[in-house]
């Protein structure tokens, strides 16, 4: 079991080394350098605050969670310039949001593969082009079984309505904004 200060992040000292590394940044682009290299305890930070939010209960289910701590610290690396001092004292709170949204991101982005897969077995299956896997005798088999598993059908019928009201959203608000006329 984790310790309770595992995943302890102290915001003041998190903020001062962001400070620290902002003006770093600042005099080597004064002096005409490359900008210097991220701290560990910035790297550290991030990490630890995207494995903490990782095992909150909306995303402790998922087997892809190392993708989204990834995809956090990723985020946070490439945005942390957009954090500013001077407008907030809590980078907590700031690199928390950016690290939530990648995980939503990166959960969109799972189930539309999911779908897709799916998808392209509906249709092999339907069109009896059964050729995914080839077996000992050079010939290609689907195994169409997968797709009687009533959660497939589900999934399959959740995100086409999903897309289906994303659509509708996506033309009344070109509608509103007169880019998309009928």
């Amino acid at each position: 079991m984790a310790s309770p200060t595992e995943h302890y992040v102290d915001n003041d000292k998190f903020l001062r080394a962001l400070i620290s590394y902002r003006h770093k940044c600042k005099l080597a682009k004064k002096n005409k350098r490359s900008k210097p290299r991220v701290p560990e305890y910035i790297g550290d930070c991030f990490l630890k605050i995207a494995t903490g939010l990782s095992t909150k209960p909306n995303f402790i289910n998922y087997t892809f969670r190392e993708d989204m701590v990834a995809d956090g610290v990723e985020n946070c690396l490439v945005y942390m310039h957009n954090f500013n001092p001077q407008k907030s004292k809590n980078p907590f709170g700031y690199f928390t949001s950016i690290i939530y949204y990648a995980f939503v991101r990166r959960i969109q982005r799972e189930r539309k593969h999911t779908y897709l897969r799916y998808k392209l077995i509906e249709d092999a299956v339907h069109q009896g082009d059964t050729r995914t896997r080839m077996n000992e005798h050079g010939h290609y088999h689907v195994d169409g079984t997968m797709l009687s598993y009533d959660n497939v059908q589900e999934f399959i019928q959740r995100y086409d309505e999903y897309r289906s009201r994303r659509q509708k959203t996506r033309r009344a608000s070109a509608q509103a904004q007169g880019v998309f006329r009928v």
